[in-house]
């Protein structure tokens, strides 16, 4: 069975509404993994919840912060768009309204120098120990757009095209926050798009995956096994609750 098997799959039980699918499953480990990466402090079962329910009990004394909330149901109207748009091209348009999804009724939203529904126009770095210069502002919108040019003229897109286009777009940082959680969900719809098995990023190793992309102009291999190890992950789910073999590239 080919990956796009999930993807159908994926599309028809996003309609359907059930719970306990590979949908179900995709939207609560994205969303948690994905802001827990970037900081946020909900659990896995509290961002299941909120999937499930839009709310959830919080313990005794624990203090919520309502952005990781919001960003939490944004990542699922993320999913949603990326699902809705799996076979269309990238396009610095639909980039840019991946952001605004995700960042939409944040604090950020009400800073003007977050530029919601734009490229960045404040210089912003990458890590808080190792920094690492990103491109500036004012060359923004040229690089984004010779990346998807250059990505584009692809005839046929592998992983290791779809990984490459994902640490370039980190080396840009294009926007002013929400920069890894799009680049991921990025490369979740060009595997779909492209029938390559798709994968999440699981907090748990977050450093193997941020050391993949810190070395990757010396050693590309390491973030490329990184990705292949979570493909195995998310294959193994889909057996189980698909119940078809997916062949993967």
């Amino acid at each position: 069975m080919k990956v796009d098997k999930l993807k159908k799959e994926l599309i028809s039980q996003k309609n359907s509404k059930f719970k306990g699918n590979m949908y179900h499953f995709s939207q609560v480990v994205f969303s948690y993994n994905s802001n827990k990466m970037e900081g946020s402090k909900l659990t896995e079962e509290q961002t299941e919840a909120i999937f499930d329910t839009s709310s959830f009990l919080s313990k005794s004394n624990e203090l919520i912060n309502l952005d990781d909330l919001i960003e939490s149901k944004n990542h699922f109207k993320l999913f949603d768009f990326m699902l809705d748009n799996v076979d269309a091209p990238l396009s610095k348009e639909m980039i840019i309204e991946m952001n605004t999804i995700l960042k939409r009724n944040t604090s950020d939203e009400e800073n003007p120098a977050y530029n919601l529904g734009g490229f960045k126009v404040v210089p912003n770095i990458t890590g808080m120990i190792h920094l690492t210069k990103t491109t500036a502002p004012e060359d923004v919108e040229k690089e984004m757009l010779d990346l998807l040019n250059s990505y584009l003229k692809l005839d046929k897109v592998s992983l290791t095209d779809i990984i490459d286009f994902h640490v370039k777009f980190e080396c840009i940082h294009p926007f002013s926050d929400g920069n890894g959680r799009v680049g991921r969900m990025i490369m979740f719809k060009e595997c779909l798009k492209n029938n390559i098995m798709p994968f999440i990023i699981l907090d748990k190793d977050k450093p193997y995956y941020l050391r993949g992309l810190k070395e990757y102009e010396q050693d590309k291999q390491y973030l490329i096994d990184t990705c292949l190890h979570f493909q195995d992950v998310y294959e193994e789910v889909c057996k189980q609750l698909l119940d078809f073999k997916i062949d993967k590239k």
